[in-house]
């Protein structure tokens, strides 16, 4: 029997996944027990909800009583979306960030130069992106933390050295240790659907130095390993032309849209877009602005480029990239 969860819970879902903190966790969960259609297609996701809910509350317990210590790293979520850039030792995290965003990330040609997280924005057009730059990964050491930053990205950047020989071990390392703590990177993000603790996360990889000519021997290898079908982008960046081509290929591996929005009777509002997945709807979008919006909208007129006056639409209507929107309530 279908779930058809409702497009509310969905949004609830993804704030949950999205969410930092073990008390941000635990609101979302019971509001989105609430919201779950209760019915038999269900009753196995509405188990795993109260599992979680469970698991959550013990966890904020265990937080409060435990002695502080460890560090900690958290950005603010800040632009259209994060993408998080993971990899093994000297696979080329930090020179992504460098080349994409005007942070400062020590790039060196030894391995463990990245010790923290280090954050940098990304413009593409009229929005901007948040990259974080990561420690590396290894079969021996994860920091605690990063779990956190890979389960709430918006995209993960899995960096691969195209040059070196180790490559395809070390990031199957990087793999081993996510999937350890049931995290899957994959090709979207999802929940699994016959366990909720498990989280794939939409991802790329990202071939550094790919100019090099043992690349598709060495990436060949790498899928013999670990079985990955993740897609893979080369490029060098010591190229200007290819680094621009890497910022628009992340950019689309968000898969989003950007939408104007406009008040009625004021001018349209074109310095500072909205985005939405592609497939998101004027209730999305409504929801994006502010949570009682959604509530209370009764129809938006919408611009397409190209299509001359605006159109009213229902909630239901699928925006496409630049259409101007404006919600009445």
């Amino acid at each position: 029997m279908p779930a058809n969860l409702t497009p509310q819970y969905q949004r609830a879902e993804e704030e949950y996944r999205k969410a930092q903190t073990a008390p941000e966790r635990l609101e979302i969960l019971e509001r989105m027990l609430q919201l779950i259609p209760k019915h038999k297609g269900t009753e196995k996701l509405q188990a795993d909800l109260k599992s979680k809910l469970k698991e959550t509350r013990e966890e904020l317990q265990t937080e409060k009583s435990a002695p502080k210590g460890g560090k900690v790293y958290k950005f603010p979520r800040q632009g259209a979306a994060q993408i998080v850039i993971i990899g093994g030792p000297n696979a080329g995290k930090s020179r992504i960030l460098k080349e994409l965003t005007k942070a400062e990330p020590e790039v060196a040609p030894y391995p463990f130069t990245t010790r923290e997280p280090l954050p940098g924005m990304m413009t593409w057009e009229d929005v901007a992106v948040q990259l974080v730059d990561t420690p590396p990964m290894t079969d021996s050491q994860c920091e605690p933390y990063l779990l956190n930053f890979v389960r709430t990205a918006d995209l993960v950047v899995l960096a691969f050295d195209g040059s070196s020989d180790d490559a395809p071990e070390q990031t199957s390392a990087v793999l081993e240790q996510l999937q350890q703590r049931k995290t899957r990177l994959a090709a979207l993000t999802a929940f699994d659907e016959d366990d909720f603790s498990i989280l794939q996360v939409r991802t790329l990889m990202v071939a550094t130095r790919g100019a090099d000519a043992g690349l598709q021997d060495r990436l060949e290898f790498f899928r013999e390993m670990t079985g990955s079908t993740l897609p893979v982008f080369a490029t060098d960046l010591d190229d200007p032309g290819q680094r621009e081509t890497l910022r628009n290929r992340l950019f689309a591996a968000l898969d989003l849209i950007r939408l104007y929005t406009k008040a009625p009777g004021k001018p349209a509002d074109y310095s500072s877009p909205f985005t939405l997945p592609v497939g998101g709807t004027v209730e999305d979008l409504a929801a994006k602005v502010h949570r009682d919006l959604a509530e209370k909208l009764k129809f938006a007129k919408v611009w397409r480029a190209g299509a001359g006056d605006g159109q009213s639409v229902g909630r239901d209507y699928v925006l496409a990239d630049k259409d101007l929107v404006e919600l009445h309530s």
